[in-house]
């Protein structure tokens, strides 16, 4: 049984994990002391990441456009999810981590120029 790490939830929202094959449609629950993510189909199938395992979070961001892709870093690795309200889940990650651990990932296009300036 799946036991939740926060006692008290600022925002409860759908999205998708992309972890292994496949994707997986959820809810997120953003607490007090962690970000949870449930699958649908199996509520067992969940990820927890608490809030001091974090190393960063991060979404591509135009303009005041915040990209449905965000992603985040912990000890354990790298995880990337999507969410329609990524821009509110970031703004909570900012009161909790503080804002030099969210962070403003390079587009597709700012990948590329790197790659073209290195050379």
């Amino acid at each position: 049984m799946a036991q939740s790490l926060n006692s008290q939830i600022d925002l409860h929202t759908t999205g998708v994990s992309y972890m292994g094959f496949g994707n997986k449609v959820g809810k997120f629950l953003i607490g007090d002391k962690a970000i949870e993510f449930y699958s649908d189909v199996n509520v067992e199938h969940y990820i927890q990441m608490s809030w001091q395992s974090i190393q960063h979070i991060g979404a591509n961001v135009s303009g005041k456009k915040i990209s449905r892709h965000f992603e985040v870093q912990t000890e354990q690795g790298r995880f990337l999810f999507a969410s329609k309200d990524s821009g509110k889940i970031l703004k909570i990650a900012r009161e909790k981590l503080g804002n030099d651990k969210v962070i403003k990932l390079p587009t597709l296009l700012q990948k590329i120029a790197g790659f073209f300036k290195k050379s």
